[in-house]
């Protein structure tokens, strides 16, 4: 199933993912942000499971911002 999530804090302002029945992410775009960094975090995501990502990314910080867009991906995996 394909999944849309809105982040806030972020530079990113969507996130966007296939999650199948086993729970294991692809194809995750960002809409925003650097392109750079979440092009790689994509790559290393894919295929992976959704809490095996949470487990990673959950309360990653940038900057003085109490979130991140990987903070925000492993919420908008749990959810999807």
């Amino acid at each position: 199933m394909h999944y849309t999530y809105s982040t806030t804090g972020t530079c990113a302002k969507m996130i966007s993912f296939d999650k199948d029945e086993n729970g294991i992410i692809t194809n995750v775009k960002f809409l925003g942000g650097c392109p750079g960094n979440l092009k790689a975090v994509s790559k290393l995501v894919n295929g992976m499971s959704a809490d095996k990502i949470y487990e990673l990314l959950i309360g990653n910080t940038c900057g003085d911002k109490p979130t991140s867009c990987a903070d925000q991906l492993a919420k908008a995996v749990m959810e999807g």
